[in-house]
């Protein structure tokens, strides 16, 4: 504030006035007590200062200073789900949390979200990715988010009945994961002491106190999802859809039960999915830690020994990066043509330890001559690859391990008990006291680590159910290969290759785990009385797959008639990948059929990340169109994965993370420090964990809030499959946020409160700013409109962001203050017509930018004078969106500005130049024109150029008729316009004749680059006659910008 002036005497005229100004703060303060009791405090306020639009700019700015209650600017506490209460007056400056407060819980309690399916509205259906239920949002969920609502709330203002489905995914492993350290750190018990009913029991009770936080937290970013239909993968009709779904596909032979390799976890005791195995690569010797194991366990060794052969004195060397598996080795492969080991076909090679016979086969699939020695160690039930060897040759397939990872009986008395790492050095020592050893060095390897539990995945040999993908596969290719009848599009369009790569190679899917949390699995095994062996599982044509038990005792007293019998139900549950690929279809009520089903199947889009391609994305194709007779939607958008500004993966170890609540709220760096150290790394990675966010995050991360979020994230989308998210970005946008803010500011000063919107827009009356703002305003929604039809939502909001920031703020609010300088009679028709503009760009970009910043959006269009009686609509984001208005549309005055704007940078250029600090200063231009139609362009734009600008004059030259003017610095804007600046003093000649000479230079290099290639060999033959005629008007311009330049070098001399 500025300081008060000196206290003199009050003359009668002051008291007057004071009085009259006590008189007012009174009036003020009554009318605002009314307005509190009344919930009307924007429109009271309104009221009060209708008048105050027709004082002197200075003298009210005055009066409002003296005026002022700060608590004019704060929003009144809004009941929950009311309609936000706003402050009688805009905040001076944006701020996130106040704006972003309340509007949510209105909209949802308002039922905007809700979609009708009995709508006769065209349907749009969108399925969140369900998250983990032990989640919290983190920076692919707010991107997943962004998107989405992007998506959905365009779709709903297009006249969709859009329909965006939340759920959570139940998680299995997760989540038992997460119950199991809680129950050992509060009760120092394991599910075991419990037993599975009483585990899964605590599991429900710890997802209903803290599962679904997620949701909670998708609502802090805004996202309109239809809450009255959030689902859950193990509510009670998604589990119904999951057992109608398993015994469909088992009825129809595409379940079966087999023994197979699997992800075996040892520390877990369960067979995970790909998924879930996380692969690091060693490039030599190297100590990790394993879970279990007090010392660290050494990777990256090829170990070299041999076997013995039988009945001579000769030997075999093999080599494995597995010691330990040797144990359950059944033979011994070599190529058929490598002939230094054609003498032992058919021979048989000794196991060391155990004496077992050893075949040495030939197998040309799996052994290449040139690699080690040239012989295989065959492990068929620990490698998949031993294990298809072992199916070829018809081969023992020997378990050596027990569930958690330790030695059995068929490895041998000397190792039995053994962890499998510890035997790894056992059985070394063993070979080297037998003379077999044959040394070991560095190896390249990839090694499977559980993303769950970080122990090293263990190929197993188990029992388990599988789903045959082949034919199932096949009908998701074709629905997306297939030219002439396609169903399926990916978007980018590149990841429709790894699609069909996926599903040429792809192997049946293992879908049971050994897990007491989840589906379990619908089957029940039939033991009968005299069966000798006893165990659950021992005969494969006991399983009976049913609804329920009673469906499966029925089945049961049918198929052994007469005997006595009992059933159990498989212990196992299923992958959690099986619920979740059925989503789209249990969440709209499948197997019933129901209205949603009707209406909103297929869905629109899936929207997710790449990384899931294979493991969601093709199971739900395959599940829908078997189970739901389509495709479960037409369009799969797949976007980027976040890194760190450094293109780096986010891990809690490098610290470089991000929460997109704390970008939302901002955090402190300690706060930052401190949530690495409530997390679980060691100290040398919490010390690497702090030094980088020292480094990233040097004074925190600043509160951005969720539209700057939001809008950060939609536009990074172009970045091809990675995103690299520099925070600074997302402060950018915060602080566009406030120039939007601002705007909106400056645009209620100018209508006043009384202001009513126009029913229709009168162009030819309209002054020629108001003219372009609304062409180009009706570009960018053609722009934005045609972008997300085509979900490039990079472009989308760059269209949206450049009209408000380049076109709306920076050039047409600018151009109109003359306008509104005073009570001018000569601009009275301009001022009404600058108003309408205003009002109709405002409220027009206000509905344009919604999807992408719907709380900033929907704060400023409830502030605009007359938006909810002119929409006939309680909240913009219900509003339509906009559409391009033909009338609008004007190519002669964009090109006229376009010029005016070239201007312009070119007077700011030289001020800039000229005046370094004296940034206020006005001088007088002159424009230099070599047509006259550049010329009349110019003149007839006087005023802009000079407000634009900040000029005292501008003098129009016509070249030949006028002379350049002497003493001022020179731009030239382009071949037909040159602009000259005067200051006081000398002009510096010599640095206006460098800056020449610089310029003719360029302009020389231009016209060499532009003729070589237009000399070049076969030129004419192979350019089109369209890019011809381009390059020719180029090189026309660049030689008439030459000779500008060299009229001014001989005026300069």
């Amino acid at each position: 504030m500025s300081q008060p002036p000196e206290k003199v005497p009050e003359t009668e005229e002051d008291l007057e006035r004071k009085k009259r100004k006590e008189e007012k703060a009174k009036e003020k303060e009554m009318k605002k007590l009314k307005a509190l009791e009344k919930a009307e405090m924007a429109k009271l306020k309104a009221q009060q200062g209708a008048n105050s639009t027709k004082k002197n700019a200075k003298k009210s700015s005055k009066r409002d200073t003296d005026e002022e209650n700060p608590a004019d600017f704060v929003d009144p506490d809004t009941p929950f789900g009311e309609r936000k209460l706003l402050s009688n007056q805009m905040a001076r400056q944006y701020n996130p949390t106040a704006v972003e407060k309340s509007w949510y819980a209105w909209w949802e309690k308002s039922g905007f979200f809700q979609a009708d399916a009995s709508s006769s509205k065209p349907p749009f259906t969108i399925v969140l990715p369900p998250p983990n239920v032990t989640g919290a949002l983190h920076i692919g969920h707010a991107l997943t988010s962004a998107i989405e609502d992007t998506i959905i709330r365009w779709r709903r203002m297009s006249g969709y009945n859009a329909l965006w489905v939340p759920g959570v995914d139940h998680a299995g492993i997760a989540t038992q994961v997460v119950v199991e350290k809680k129950l050992m750190r509060e009760r120092h018990l394991t599910r075991h002491d419990i037993g599975r009913e009483q585990f899964v029991n605590e599991v429900w009770k710890w997802k209903h106190e803290y599962g679904g936080t997620i949701l909670v937290q998708l609502r802090r970013l805004g996202a309109s999802l239809d809450w009255s239909r959030e689902a859950f993968t193990m509510d009670e009709k998604r589990s119904r859809a999951v057992t109608e779904a398993f015994v469909r596909l088992y009825r129809e032979g595409l379940i079966y039960r087999d023994v197979r390799l699997v992800n075996w976890d040892s520390v877990l005791l369960t067979a995970v999915s790909d998924i879930e195995v996380d692969y690091i690569d060693i490039k030599e010797k190297t100590l990790l830690k394993v879970p279990g194991y007090k010392k660290p366990v050494e990777f990256g060794v090829l170990t070299s020994f041999a076997y013995p052969l039988e009945g001579e004195n000769g030997e075999i060397v093999v080599a494995t990066t597995r010691v330990e598996t040797m144990l359950g080795d059944t033979a011994i492969a070599i190529h058929p043509d490598d002939k230094r080991y054609s003498h032992l076909h058919g021979k048989f090679a000794i196991h060391p330890f155990n004496g077992r016979k050893l075949p040495i086969i030939c197998d040309a699939i799996l052994v290449d001559p040139n690699f080690g020695t040239g012989a295989v160690k065959i492990t068929p039930a620990h490698d998949p690859n031993d294990f298809e060897v072992g199916k070829r040759h018809d081969l023992k397939f020997i378990n050596i391990f027990t569930d958690d990872g330790k030695i059995n009986s068929a490895g041998g008395a000397d190792f039995e008990g053994m962890p499998r790492f510890k035997a790894r050095e056992a059985v070394t020592e063993a070979l080297q006291k037998k003379g077999l050893y044959r040394g070991a060095k560095n190896n390249e390897m990839r090694l499977g680590l559980c993303s769950r539990s970080n122990d090293v995945i263990e190929p197993m040999i188990k029992p388990q159910w599988y789903v045959n993908c082949s034919n199932l596969a096949k009908q998701a290719l074709d629905a997306a290969m297939d030219d002439k009848n396609r169903k399926l599009e990916f978007i980018p369009k590149q990841y429709t290759a790894e699609w069909k790569r996926w599903l040429e190679n792809i192997r049946d899917w293992c879908i049971s785990r050994q897990l007491w949390w989840g589906h379990q699995v619908p089957a029940w095994y039939v033991k009968l009385e005299d069966d000798e062996r006893k165990e659950l599982g021992s005969y494969d044509d006991r399983w009976i797959v049913a609804r329920d038990e009673k469906e499966a005792l029925a089945e049961a007293n049918q198929k052994f008639s007469g005997k006595k019998f009992e059933i159990y139900q498989d212990p196992d549950v299923l992958d959690t990948w099986f619920s979740s690929g059925l989503f789209p279809l249990s969440v709209l009520g499948w197997p019933d059929d129901t209205n949603d089903l009707k209406a909103f199947y297929p869905t629109s889009v899936l929207e997710t990340g790449h990384d899931i391609l294979f493991f969601w994305v093709a199971r739900m194709v395959m599940l829908g169109i078997k189970l739901g007779g389509d495709v479960p939607f037409t369009k799969v958008y797949l976007h980027p994965m976040i890194r760190d500004a450094h293109g780096r993966k986010m891990s809690k170890s490098l610290g470089n993370v991000i929460d997109p609540l704390e970008v939302i709220n901002g955090i402190s760096l300690e706060g930052l420090h401190k949530r690495l150290e409530d997390g679980n790394l060691d100290p040398n990675e919490l010390a690497t964990a702090k030094s980088g966010q020292v480094k990233d995050f040097p004074n925190g991360i600043a509160e951005c809030g969720a539209d700057a979020l939001r809008f950060a994230l939609v536009s990074y989308t172009a970045q091809s499959d990675k995103i690299n998210l520099d925070i600074q970005r997302v402060v950018g946008y915060r602080q566009w946020c406030n120039k939007l803010w601002n705007a909106v500011r400056f645009a209620m000063t100018k209508l006043g409160d009384d202001y009513a919107p126009p029913s229709t827009i009168n162009l030819e009356t309209m002054p020629f700013s108001c003219k372009w703002i609304l062409s180009v305003l009706n570009k960018a929604v053609k722009r934005t409109v045609e972008s997300l039809n085509s979900y490039e939502f990079s472009d989308a909001a760059t269209s949206v962001y450049s009209w408000w920031q380049y076109q709306f703020c920076d050039v047409f609010i600018e151009a109109i203050k003359p306008y509104f300088g005073g009570d001018e009679p000569a601009f009275s028709s301009e001022r009404g017509s600058a108003k309408d503009a205003l009002w109709v760009c405002l409220e027009t970009g206000l509905r344009l930018l919604h999807p992408f910043m719907p709380f900033v959006t929907e704060e400023l269009w409830q502030r605009l004078p007359g938006a909810r009686d002119f929409s006939g609509e309680e909240s913009i984001m219900i509003c339509k969106y906009p559409s391009p208005v033909e009338s609008w549309s004007n190519d002669n005055v964009e090109q006229d500005m376009d010029l005016i704007e070239s201007t312009v940078r070119s007077l700011r250029s030289l001020r800039a130049e000229l005046l370094a600090k004296r940034k206020n200063e006005r001088l007088p231009a002159f424009a230099l024109c070599q047509t006259d139609a550049v010329a009349e362009t110019i003149r007839s734009h006087e005023l802009e150029i000079l407000t634009l600008a900040t000029l005292s004059s501008l003098e129009v030259l016509l070249s030949g008729r006028d002379a350049a003017p002497v003493g001022g610095s020179f731009e030239n804007v382009n071949e037909n316009l040159m602009v000259y600046l005067k200051v006081q003093g000398s002009l510096n000649t010599e640095a206006e004749r460098e800056k020449l000479k610089t310029k003719m230079d360029e302009n020389l290099k231009q016209q060499e680059k532009l003729n070589k290639i237009m000399n070049a060999s076969g030129y004419h033959e192979k350019v089109d006659p369209k890019i011809h005629e381009e390059n020719m008007k180029k090189l026309e311009k660049l030689m008439q910008e030459f000779e500008f330049f060299k009229e001014e070098s001989t005026r300069l001399e």
